[in-house]
């Protein structure tokens, strides 16, 4: 294993790339739309490009138009991405030769444990059950003990995760033979040539993961910034169900400034603004990441307590 016991993220090179990269599992609600404006806002403010891809690899989750809808609501928002939408669905190929060169050079593993074998464990996989096959094992990343990630996110600043002991190793291919989230997206961040990531602070721990598969994929890394939840009166996150509540596209003004409030930006910056383009024109130019940083802090705080 050639991992270091402690990885640090390097900066991210020009030209500046984003992305926003949504499951088709329903409308946009409230907390992708408020992902798709930070992560526009940022790559528009570095004067970058910014590609949308439909992470499309889990079938049985998928709703019958989404992936349409999802697209339409952002060009009624005027978030029109650069170049071609990416549709994970497309990829199996590319998938498969990494997954290849990670089992070929011995970083990857099949594994035969099953959910109960790992619950024993706190659902964390550090060695597979002695003496057990299945018909159909996931693949895993192989961990060492101190594998440990230190990044500087963007908006979160300093962290440490401990992914061994937190995440384990890591599920690559899963046992129904669907291909995983994590290595799915390290494969297509470096394929469209991510240089920042930016999305939700729900998906702040997958990063540590996604950095070692990067290193073990000979990938370069990204920068990382997570945004502030969308929270509820009594500050918990809303469930899908309750931040799926479409909006109207005939008039996504509201939405967009519900979104630029959770951003912890001010709404007088954008205030006047009659059409999408006009108020998207006013937040690039407003937009203040100390302000984001400061409600990402407070945001945070409340997720946790509940």
């Amino acid at each position: 294993m050639s991992f270091k016991s402690s990885v640090s993220i390097a900066p991210a090179v020009q030209p500046h790339v984003g992305r926003f990269a949504p499951s088709p599992t329903g409308p946009l609600h409230a907390g992708s739309l408020l992902a798709a404006l930070g992560s526009w806002l940022f790559a528009r403010r570095a004067g970058g490009t910014w590609r949308v891809r439909i992470e499309d690899i889990d079938p049985p989750r998928a709703v019958p138009g989404a992936a349409a809808a999802q697209l339409d609501a952002l060009h009624a928002c005027g978030l029109v991405p650069d170049g071609e939408v990416l549709r994970q669905s497309t990829r199996d190929g590319a998938y498969r030769r990494a997954l290849d060169q990670l089992l070929e050079s011995g970083l990857a593993f099949e594994c035969h444990c099953s959910r109960a074998d790992l619950a024993a464990h706190g659902g964390i996989h550090r060695a597979c059950a002695n003496g057990r096959r299945r018909a159909d094992p996931s693949v895993r990343l192989r961990l060492r003990d101190d594998a440990t990630v230190a990044f500087d996110d963007v908006v979160l600043g300093p962290q440490v995760q401990d992914v061994a002991r937190e995440a384990g190793d890591v599920v690559l291919r899963r046992a129904d033979g669907l291909w995983a989230y994590q290595l799915a997206v390290v494969v297509d961040d470096a394929w469209q040539g991510v240089t920042e990531v930016v999305r939700g602070r729900d998906l702040l721990d997958s990063t540590g993961r996604q950095v070692l598969l990067q290193r073990a994929l000979g990938l370069p890394t990204p920068r990382y910034a997570h945004l502030p939840l969308v929270l509820d009166a009594a500050g918990r996150k809303l469930s899908k169900s309750d931040a799926a509540a479409p909006f109207d596209p005939r008039d996504p003004l509201p939405a967009l400034a519900a979104a630029w409030r959770a951003l912890g930006q001010d709404p007088r910056a954008v205030a006047g603004a009659d059409a999408p383009a006009a108020w998207l024109h006013l937040a690039v130019q407003a937009f203040d990441l100390p302000r984001l940083r400061d409600a990402a802090l407070h945001n945070g705080d409340d997720a946790r307590a509940h």
